[in-house]
Parts: C-alpha cells; sequence; structure tokens
C-alpha cells in the first residue's frame, strides 16, 4: 500500500504515496494541520476554536470542529493513516512524527548539527526541499505557525554554512545575493555572503555588501552591525579570512575557532556556572532557544522567558543550551542568579545587578556610578551593538528584570522565573515559553544518571510526577546508601502522606515540599486563600465556576485568582478555564490545607464542590437523554454560577472531562459521611454512562452509590442504584445479567407511591428476564411497563425493551412493530442515543426478518449519527451490525471491512467484547 505522508510546509494537503487525498476546506485544512503540529499531544478544544476563529468564533463553532473531527476520521481511516481520538479536553493525533514534513525537517537539521560538511549538506538540501511554498497554506489567516519560519530559517542558514565549508562559492552567491539585497538586516545571511565573495576572489564585492549592510543598521536601527560581522569585516580588510574547514566535526566548530581569535576592545566574557553533564530529554525546548539565536542573529531583539513550577529544571536547561550554543555569541556571556526565590536569601535588587556585570564588563569598582539610572546608562553602553548571551536566572518581577534588558538587537536575553513574567511580553515583546515536566523515558533517563538502570525506575519516575527536582534527589537517595532499595524508595513515595517526606536528600534543608513552600509564602494574601481553598477541593483539575462556587465569590472573579497561580505556575492553565496542578504539587495542597485550614472550613469547601457537581451533573445529563428518575437540582446554583452548557456535545464535553473529578468527590463525600450526598451524585452520574459506557468506572460508582443509599437508609436510592447496577450488567452481559438487583428495586419500590420507580424497576426486571431466556415472564412484565408507564420517556423504553425480548422469543412482527413505536418516541423526544440504539435493533429486527435492503438503510442512519455525536462504543456495535447485513447480502470485502473497523473500535471502548468480533471476522479470512 502506498504510504501516506502530511504536508504542512506549503498548502496543507494529505498525500497517498504521490496522489494528493481530498482534504476539504480551510477549516478541515486548518484543523488537521493544529493537530499534526502536536502529535502525540492533546489540543484543547477552545485552543482549536481560537485558532481557526480568532476572537469572534460563531455560535456553532463547537459543533463544526465536531464535525470536522468525524469527516477527518473517515478520511484517515480510508487511507490507514493515523487515528484522531478524542481526549478531553481536546483531540490527539497519534502520528508518527515522520509522517508530518515539519518533524521530518527538524529530524534532518538535528543530525546535521552533528555531522560534518558533506554529510550535512545533502540532509540539509533534503529537509530545504520540504518546503513547497508558504506553511500551512490554505488555512484560516488566523492560524499563525511563525516557528515554522524560524524552522526555514535555521535549516536554510545550517545548509548555506555546509556548502561554504564544501567550497560552493560560486552557487551561494547566486542565491545569497537577492536574499541581502531584499533584507540587508539580515547579518547572518550577508555574513555568509561575504564569505562566498571573498573565496569567490570578489574581494571588493565583499567590502561593498558591508558598506551596504553597515549603512542599512544604523538608518534603521542606529547601532554598527554585530560583532561576528564587523570581525568578518576586519578579515576581509587584511585579506586574511580563512575558509569553512572541510574536517571540522560539526558545522559550528571551524566558526568557533575563528571567532576565538576575534581582535575586540572588550574581552570575552563567560560567566556561565558549570552545566550538568548531560540534559534529559528537552528536545522541543532547546530546538525554541536555537530558534530564538537564530532571529537574534537576523538582527531582531530577542527576549525570552523560560518559566516553570518549583524544580521543574529551568535553570538547568538554559545553562546547559548556554553552553552549547556559547559559540554564536563571541563577546561573551553574561550570568545572574537574581534569587528572586531563594529561602535563604532577599531578592537582588537591580543596582546590585548591576554591579555584578560591570565588574564582569571590566569596569574598575571605583567607576561604578552610585545612582541606578546611571549604572543603567553604563551597562548599556559597554554592551551596545555587541552579539552577547544574558542569562537572568530564578527572576521574581518584570521589575527585577528590566533595568537589565540590553539595547541591542544582537544581545540575547533569557530569563527563568517560576512566575511567566508577562509584564516583559507585554513591555519588552518577550518570547514565552512554560517547562513541563520531563518524558517517562527522559525521567527514567534522569535517575539512571545518578543511580544506575532498576526495574523499577519507571515506577519511581511516576511517583515523582516526572519532575527534574524530584527525579534527582530519588535518583540521589539511592546511590548515597547501598542498604536502600528501590523497593523501599518505591514504597515510601507510594504513600501520599510520606511522599513530599521522602523526596528530601538527608541532612539537607532543600526539596520538594520546602520549594513549594516558598512559591506558596510569597503568594498575595487573596491569591494564596484560593491556594490553599484548592487543598480542600477533591479531584484532578479545578475551572473558575466550581472555584467560584467553593470560595463564594463571582465567575470572573475565580477566574483572575486562578489565573494568577498559573502565572505563578504553581498550577497551569491546560486549556481555557481547566487549570491542573502538578502531581506533586497536588499532594503539598492536601497537606497544605490539613496543617492550615479547620475541619469547618474544609467541610464548608466540601461541601460547596457537592453541591456544584450535583447541578452542573444534572444539567448536563438532561441534555444527553432521557431522565426517568426525580432528582432535580435546577435551584441549587443561579444561572451565572454554572458553565454554559448548550447542547448534546457540549454535555458530553463536560461529563468526559469532569469525570475524574466526579470520581474523586465521590470518594470524598463517602469518606466525609455524605451519604444521601454520594447516591444522588452517583445517580446523576450513571445518565452519562449510559450514553458512554466503561465497565469498570461505572461499576465502581454504582457500587458506591448503593452502600451510601443503604448507608443513608434511603430506600428510593437504594431502588435507583440497583436499577443502575442492573444496567451495567445488561449492557456489559456479565453473569446473572443484573438480576437480583432488578428483583430487589422491584421488591423496594412496591412499597414506594413512585410510579416512574415501579415502571423503571419492571421494565429492567422484565430486560434481564429476557436475558435468562426466560421469554414469557419477560415480555409479560414488559408489557406491562408499556401500558403503565406514566410518561412518554419509560414508554419509549418499555416498547424498545419488550421488542428486544419479542426478538429472543422469535416473535420478529411483532418485535419490529414494538422498535417502529419506539423509534417514534426517541425521535419525538429528539434523543439521538436512544435514536442510534432504536435503528440498530431495527437493523438487527431486519436482518433476521431477511429485509436486508431496510437493515443496511436503518444501520448506515445509526452510524451516521453515532459519529457525528462521538458515540465511539456504539459505532463499534454498528459496524458490527453492518457486517452481517453485508455478510448476509454476500458482500465479503465490505463485511470484512467493517468487522476490522469494529475490533479497533472494540479494542478501545469494549476490550472485552472484542474477542467475539475477531472470531467473527475470522470466519470471514
Amino acid at each position: 500500500m502506498a504510504r501516506t505522508r502530511l504536508q504542512l510546509l506549503g498548502p496543507v494537503q494529505l498525500f497517498r504515496g504521490d496522489d494528493p487525498v481530498p482534504i476539504g476546506g480551510p477549516g478541515v485544512r486548518g484543523l488537521l494541520a493544529l493537530l499534526a503540529l502536536k502529535p502525540g499531544k492533546v489540543v484543547g478544544l477552545d485552543e482549536i476554536i481560537d485558532a481557526l476563529w480568532g476572537h469572534n468564533p460563531p455560535a456553532t463553532a463547537r459543533t463544526i470542529v465536531h464535525g470536522n473531527v468525524s469527516h477527518l476520521r473517515r478520511i484517515l481511516r480510508e487511507i490507514d493513516g493515523p487515528g484522531i481520538h478524542t481526549t478531553p479536553p481536546g483531540y490527539r493525533l497519534d502520528a508518527e512524527p515522520g509522517w508530518i514534513d515539519v518533524h521530518r525537517a527538524r529530524t534532518l537539521l538535528d543530525r546535521a548539527a552533528e555531522a560534518g560538511p558533506e554529510v550535512a549538506a545533502p540532509l540539509l538540501a533534503e529537509a530545504l526541499a520540504l518546503w513547497q511554498g508558504p506553511a500551512l497554506g490554505g488555512v484560516p489567516d488566523s492560524l499563525q505557525a511563525p516557528e515554522l519560519e524560524d524552522l526555514r530559517l535555521a535549516v536554510h542558514g545550517a545548509r548555506v554554512d555546509a556548502d561554504l565549508g564544501l567550497g560552493r562559492h560560486a552557487e551561494l552567491i547566486v542565491e545569497l545575493s537577492p536574499i541581502v539585497r531584499a533584507d540587508p538586516l539580515a547579518e547572518r545571511t550577508a555574513g555568509q555572503l561575504m564569505r562566498a565573495l571573498y573565496h569567490a576572489g570578489r574581494r571588493g564585492d565583499a567590502l561593498e555588501l558591508y558598506r551596504t549592510v553597515s549603512r542599512a543598521t544604523l538608518r534603521t536601527l542606529g547601532v554598527e552591525p554585530g560583532a561576528e560581522l564587523r570581525w568578518l569585516h576586519e578579515r576581509v580588510l587584511n585579506d586574511d579570512l580563512p575558509p569553512l574547514s572541510r574536517e571540522s566535526s560539526h558545522l559550528g566548530a571551524a566558526l568557533s575557532r575563528e571567532s576565538a581569535v576575534v581582535d575586540e576592545p572588550v574581552r570575552a566574557i563567560s560567566q556561565l556556572p558549570a552545566a550538568v553533564p548531560s540534559l534529559a530529554g528537552r528536545g522541543d525546548e532547546l530546538a525554541w532557544l536555537d530558534g530564538l539565536v537564530t532571529r537574534a542573529e537576523a538582527g531582531q531583539t530577542t527576549i525570552a522567558v523560560v518559566s516553570g513550577t518549583a524544580g521543574v529544571g529551568k535553570s538547568t536547561l538554559v545553562v546547559w543550551w548556554a553552553h552549547r550554543i556559547a559559540r554564536r555569541f563571541p563577546d561573551g556571556v553574561l550570568f545572574a542568579s537574581l534569587r528572586g526565590f531563594d529561602p535563604h536569601h532577599p531578592p537582588l535588587e537591580p543596582a546590585e545587578l548591576l554591579t555584578q556585570f560591570l565588574l564582569g564588563l571590566g569596569v574598575e569598582t571605583a567607576n561604578i556610578p552610585e545612582l541606578l539610572h546611571e549604572r543603567v546608562a553604563l551597562y548599556r553602553s559597554l554592551i551596545a551593538g555587541r552579539r552577547m548571551l544574558v542569562l537572568l536566572d530564578d527572576a521574581r518581577t518584570a521589575e527585577q528584570v528590566r533595568p537589565l534588558l540590553p539595547p541591542s538587537a544582537r544581545t540575547m536575553t533569557v530569563v527563568t522565573s517560576r512566575s511567566r513574567l508577562d509584564g516583559l511580553a507585554v513591555s519588552n515583546a518577550a518570547r514565552q515559553r512554560v517547562l513541563g515536566t520531563l518524558a517517562p523515558d527522559d525521567a527514567v533517563a534522569l535517575i539512571e544518571e545518578l543511580a544506575g538502570p532498576a526495574s523499577l525506575n519507571h515506577a519511581l519516575a511516576r511517583l515523582c510526577g516526572y519532575l527534574p527536582l524530584a527525579l534527582r534527589i530519588a535518583g540521589a537517595r539511592l546511590s548515597a546508601s547501598a542498604q536502600r532499595t528501590a523497593e523501599e524508595l518505591v514504597d515510601e513515595l507510594g504513600n501520599e502522606r510520606t511522599r513530599l517526606a521522602g523526596l528530601q536528600v538527608e541532612g539537607a534543608e532543600d526539596g520538594v515540599r520546602a520549594a513549594f513552600d516558598v512559591s506558596f509564602r510569597g503568594l498575595p494574601g487573596e491569591i494564596a486563600e484560593t491556594f490553599l481553598q484548592l487543598g480542600a477541593v477533591p479531584g484532578v483539575m479545578v475551572g473558575p465556576h466550581l472555584m467560584a462556587a467553593v470560595a463564594q465569590i463571582p465567575v470572573a472573579e475565580a477566574r483572575r485568582r486562578l489565573r494568577a497561580l498559573a502565572a505563578h505556575n504553581l498550577i497551569a492553565e491546560t486549556e481555557r478555564d481547566v487549570f491542573v496542578p502538578h502531581d506533586l504539587v497536588a499532594v503539598y495542597l492536601r497537606e497544605l490545607a490539613e496543617q492550615e485550614l479547620g475541619d469547618k472550613e474544609r467541610d464548608e469547601a466540601l461541601g460547596w464542590t457537592v453541591r456544584y457537581y450535583q447541578a452542573v451533573a444534572d444539567r448536563a445529563r438532561r441534555l444527553l437523554g432521557r431522565v426517568t428518575d426525580p432528582l432535580d437540582f435546577a435551584g441549587v446554583l443561579a444561572e451565572d454560577a454554572m458553565p454554559p452548557l448548550a447542547g448534546f456535545a457540549e454535555a458530553q464535553e463536560w461529563f468526559a472531562a469532569e469525570w475524574p473529578n466526579l470520581l474523586a468527590v465521590l470518594d470524598a463525600a463517602y469518606a466525609a459521611g455524605r451519604h444521601d450526598d454520594v447516591w444522588q451524585l452517583a445517580r446523576l452520574g450513571h445518565t452519562y454512562r449510559v450514553a458512554c459506557p466503561l465497565p469498570d468506572e461505572w461499576t465502581r460508582m454504582a457500587d458506591l452509590g448503593v452502600d451510601a443509599a443503604e448507608a443513608a437508609g434511603d430506600v428510593a436510592g437504594q431502588c435507583w442504584l440497583r436499577l443502575a447496577r442492573c444496567e451495567i450488567a445488561l449492557t456489559f452481559e456479565l453473569p446473572g445479567f443484573g438480576l437480583a438487583d432488578a428483583e430487589r428495586a422491584a421488591e423496594l419500590s412496591a412499597g414506594l407511591t413512585d410510579e416512574r420507580l415501579v415502571t423503571s424497576a419492571d421494565l429492567h426486571l422484565g430486560r434481564a428476564l429476557s436475558r435468562l431466556g426466560e421469554h414469557d415472564k419477560a415480555i409479560e412484565r414488559l408489557a406491562k411497563a408499556v401500558e403503565e408507564a406514566p410518561d412518554v420517556t419509560l414508554r419509549g423504553q418499555a416498547l424498545s425493551s419488550c421488542a428486544q425480548a419479542e426478538k429472543r422469543a422469535g416473535r420478529l412482527s411483532d418485535a419490529i412493530a414494538h422498535q417502529l413505536d419506539g423509534l417514534r418516541v426517541d425521535r419525538e423526544l429528539g434523543d439521538d442515543g436512544q435514536v442510534v440504539g432504536s435503528l440498530d435493533k431495527l437493523a438487527e429486527l431486519s436482518l433476521r426478518a431477511g429485509d436486508h435492503t431496510a437493515a443496511e438503510r436503518y444501520v448506515w442512519e445509526a452510524i451516521d449519527l453515532a459519529i457525528s455525536r462521538e458515540f465511539v462504543a456504539r459505532e463499534g456495535a454498528l459496524r458490527l451490525t453492518l457486517g452481517r447485513v453485508l455478510r448476509a447480502k454476500g458482500d465479503i470485502d465490505g463485511a470484512r471491512e467493517q468487522l476490522a473497523m469494529s475490533v479497533r473500535i472494540y479494542e478501545r471502548a469494549h476490550p472485552k467484547l472484542v474477542g467475539e468480533v475477531r472470531a467473527e471476522l475470522a470466519e470471514l479470512r
């Protein structure tokens, strides 16, 4: 089969071999491009909407994106391409990087960086050939990816260096001359052209080129060209510019040797502290920093802010990178620790930092001005026009940094901080990068660097939350004592109550808890209060609506406070209004809340959390399908205190995103003895799991609900949760099919006056009896439910269940008649989930009755609806039904294709049921 690939470096286009595959319009192309730029990573729905529509998305933006995802999934399935997976809070493209031209280009650039010119030149030419025009052609204008142009400049510059090393001067003159004429401020390219002209015997043209560039920089920027270009000019004047060496071990080696003999008025400075021997991971971040160097070399003012939570490795990354890149800053590197979050010392004042830099620049102590603004002026005068790298480590505020920012467009500044320092982005156009934790394999490599390989290192890395500080402590603890085993450390870290204590080096004050504590103690009062309250909220994430309910503040104020915490990198805003603490920060939060909040405050926070989820879950479930129980939480929260949920898709997204939190809230409420709250919330979550079944989580929730209802002594609650447990048994064909729960619910409900509960119990009991082969008893019970149903919702469910019982009894004409009546009810109620189920049942009934045409019509209608609504598990069942229909019609190839698709879906959504489908597929083969 022809290989598929995706082009982003040019018009966005999907290829099968050399043949383009039609994708669709700009919106579809833009969506595919967004996912492909981050293969294997979740791209949030809000991020997609922002990128495709900017600040003015249509009201139907979410629906459009859902439809386009379904469209792309069909296309990718047809060509055996990668899958697009729904992963809250968005989508993930599971593509190998080599499938996408952008990532192939980056790989080629990385390989070339470690090779000599003979090997590097063809690699870089291959990378450059991947550009088929302006990147991301044919997507909406609002979708921007400037890093692709940075990548192109890096590839082109490296390829020219390789060609210079190979002596291809004449070709380069033809290529580079129009580029420099169009942009004389592109100093790196101008320097490369000067080399080519000189070594081609055109020394006068090289000197004239320098004068042209010098006039342009003076006129435009008010400064002389950078040190590297000035050095080239001097070598050309003296007629002693050596060629780049063919034997250089990598592209920058020869240039580095030349730069070492630059005769400048001020000696090259190197204030870098020692770097770690090797850096685990961080390939994306290194590439980002390298790209910014290219911008600085092109004469653009470049300030980078690398921020992240305590212990994430900001300083380690930047210092290691600076050692690697220092050769590209021939005037030297300045470094200062600003001590912004040092637990033992106050932050350094700008005046002290300027003194340090001025001394490093050769200023005598007696000549350092006393006034701050005079020190700033002297500092800027000394480095103006120079090619320098300035590293400002551990900054606390933007104000601490601003006096240290160089004026030269050729000097690059990199700042690290636990806070994002958004002020630098606003006032100084700083580029920002938030550093995350390490990938699992990189985290293991970091442990092994200190303690050597071991089978439990993956478990250790996971318990350390892949946080570099924690990983280094764990590795150090293992290596420090031969008596301490990895098993003992895993046991210690596996207990949340001893984890942070375990991540501290014996005899040292510093550790993970201390690092977090410094960040917390420096927060403003109301932000610190919100951080504390977070520790009393169960779950793995929080949004402004939940925070507003817990803190009893307006939603807008809750959002502001959460974003302030995100700016301090104590939590991360992973998508719009989705805030998640790092695993170890979450442990620290819970400890902090227990230590600094009273029992009453923690109980109030839990109570408001429970009420919030009851109110929103009740609203969401009513958008998903029919509600038969009497629970109603409409008046618990004000309208503006709940997230807006406009329809089925948004309700489904809310449940999918909040499901881990719901389970955590259930556990916390049960532990606190809030039994009524538990069974009610469990019943609310049941509706979602009917639409999107997952056996283990659904069962755990129902079991907890039954236990809570019994502990509360609520008979109706016991009935509703036993019926939920019966539904699970029927859905997944568990032993006994839930008969015991249905019988107990029917027995208990007989003593109550709730007609809906009585009918629901009859309905479930009839379904269980039917599955067990008790056909007459089942049909009698279900017919009673049809006749006595107190509302149309229950009548529709009873009709469908009665049809299935009649099918099992062999009464096909009665079954089809009842199922058609049930479908009419489903459509009348607008319940897409039930419509899909009824259509599938009608297809199966028609197949049994020999009406293959009707069966195929019903199942295709159901598949289209299931795809549009992202009923993944249901689509698997529908593909199985369609395969059986096509097999009955004699279309074996079509049947085989549908069953293979069903297997792939079941492997993800119904692993326990996939064996049956595989066996059926094997028969066709």
